[in-house]
């Protein structure tokens, strides 16, 4: 009996930045499909379309990947025997099959210019057709035909010769998808610059990879025939294909990157920001560029998106994956939750490892139907993960937040620092929770920036109760024998009993006048993290700023 072939899945991002939401549960479910069943999963980079290609995408994708827990067998940076793993390194591989088709009768040139198909198209719409599919011409233009042609500034094309027949794809999620023959069409294997298409590299490396299990999103669905008609043509085997649901918003609108460049352009419109002083923020040059993206023709380079979000105070909705590690989520914690969309455990239980959900996962569990992505769910996931975490776990987590956050007062600080700020900050649900929370303990007591709102309200109000309750806990303070959490919340207790105030009374003035706001850890968590001479130097400043208001 024959050994069955060892199970081989691939993802294969464009590198056109970060890595989708979307893309991200393709290579999950890849490479859950291949630890389940003993398999290889593969990384390739297809890098054909060189007007979309953006520099160092490829390792943006990487670092996810790896962010994730998703570490590939085979790929860039790893090697193994289907290399090289960008496509762009493949291109002599590419032409030696279209010339082999070509040689076979399979394939032929096509001379046609960008208007000519276009009056094609036209034409097809006047008769009424649905949709534009290539006549396939009487007179096939022989090499030398296709060589003067190019050597006339006409664009040759190398395109396949679809069978005249209905193809059927045999899904092992949508079950059996028959595409009749009328709406199938001869498509480009070869572009006029010499690269090949995207249904030609796909099958080619498929096939030269030994992948076995092709798992991608339903929009791909209807590429499949295209891709099964050109591996009969070239004697490849079929691999096995699950096209996944797609993930949307809980409004049901796809997330797209495009959301984030829509919420930037309305703030930026609600703000007045004209061209000059967009393109200033943004960090660009192009003065076509403002007029482009207004219209929504064109979206700004993700730095400089990013950048232009800042100036403007506007939280991006998070798409991309690098998105949810600059919001503070756990990677495990992603995992998990992207797991759950479209991929049902079959039992009454939703927190998974990703070692417990290689176990577990299987194609029959995936569903048809689309995933909504309900990031208070995910935000509550994080927030139980975060609770449930080891003092290390919630350190390292922490780290690499601030690996990739914009630096704020938590960089550089020691791990004690760091580990003595998580203790103080319990419950939090997101790693920038904890600098919202501690950040003005570590800046520079000159850049204390008071909220006058907290400050009229905490310590200018009952005929300046606060003001004399800071002169009275600045001199217990500054003779307090020891300075300790547990000793600090002691005297400041003793103060509000001995002043007849509730606690909040002496515990609230005393944080506005050392942080600026009315939000920090518990108090004496708060003196002890800036100790003495810093809460004291504090309090003399709030003072000088009271007697600057009277």
């Amino acid at each position: 009996m024959d050994a069955q072939p060892i199970v081989r899945t691939r993802f294969a991002p464009s590198p056109t930045g970060y890595l989708h939401i979307g893309g991200a549960r393709t290579a999950l479910f890849n490479y859950l499909l291949a630890r389940r069943l003993g398999g290889k999963f593969v990384l390739r980079i297809e890098d054909t379309d060189q007007t979309r290609n953006i520099e160092e995408a490829d390792r943006k994708l990487m670092e996810d990947l790896r962010w994730l827990g998703l570490q590939w067998d085979e790929g860039p940076e790893v090697g193994g025997p289907g290399g090289p793993y960008h496509q762009s390194e493949r291109l002599e591989q590419y032409h030696a099959r279209a010339r082999e088709l070509l040689e076979r009768g399979l394939a032929y040139y096509a001379l046609e210019t960008r208007e000519e198909l276009e009056a094609m198209r036209k034409a097809a719409q006047q008769r009424g057709e649905k949709g534009f599919r290539y006549p396939r011409p009487t007179h096939f233009p022989s090499e030398a035909e296709a060589r003067r042609a190019r050597d006339a500034g006409r664009p040759v094309v190398v395109r396949l010769k679809m069978p005249d027949r209905d193809v059927t794809v045999h899904d092992r999620i949508l079950g059996d998808v028959t595409i009749r023959a009328e709406e199938l069409s001869d498509f480009v294997l070869l572009k006029a610059d010499g690269w090949p298409t995207y249904h030609f590299a796909v099958v080619v490396d498929d096939a030269a990879m030994r992948i076995t299990h092709v798992l991608r999103g339903q929009e791909h669905l209807m590429n499949t025939p295209n891709h099964i008609a050109l591996q009969e043509a070239l004697g490849y085997p079929t691999p096995e294909y699950a096209h996944l649901p797609i993930i949307f918003n809980m409004s049901g609108t796809k997330m797209s990157k495009r959301e984030k460049d829509k919420v930037v352009r309305d703030a930026a419109k609600a703000g007045g920001l004209d061209d000059a002083r967009l393109l200033q923020l943004a960090g660009l040059d192009d003065p076509a560029l403002p007029a482009a993206w207004r219209k929504g023709d064109t979206q700004l380079p993700g730095d400089a998106l990013l950048r232009l979000a800042r100036a403007l105070a506007v939280h991006l909705p998070e798409i991309e994956i690098h998105d949810f590690r600059r919001s503070g989520y756990l990677p495990e914690v992603l995992v998990n939750f992207i797991a759950l969309l479209g991929w049902s455990p079959g039992e009454d239980r939703e927190k998974f490892t990703l070692a417990e959900l290689c176990e577990r996962f299987s194609l029959e569990r995936v569903g048809r139907t689309n995933a909504r992505f309900d990031r208070e769910k995910l935000l509550a996931f994080n927030t139980a993960a975060l609770e449930a975490a080891t003092p290390e776990r919630k350190l390292a987590g922490l780290k690499d937040w601030l690996s990739v956050a914009d630096p704020g007062p938590l960089t550089g600080l020691p791990d004690a620092v760091l580990a003595r700020v998580i203790e103080c900050c319990r419950g939090f649900r997101l790693f920038p929770d904890l600098e919202y929370k501690c950040g003005a303990l570590f800046v520079p007591d000159e850049q204390i920036r008071y909220d006058e709102k907290a400050v009229r309200k905490v310590l200018l109000r009952d005929d300046g109760q606060g003001r004399r309750v800071l002169e009275v806990l600045r001199a217990r303070l500054a003779a307090a024998p020891h300075w300790t959490p547990a000793a600090l919340d002691e005297l400041i207790r003793g103060v509000a009993e001995a002043q007849g105030l509730d606690l909040g009374k002496v515990a609230q003035p005393l944080r506005v006048a050392v942080t600026g706001a009315t939000v920090s850890p518990q108090i004496s968590d708060t003196l002890d993290l800036l100790g003495r001479e810093r809460t004291l130097a504090r309090i003399d400043r709030a003072l000088a700023h009271l007697q600057t208001l009277q």
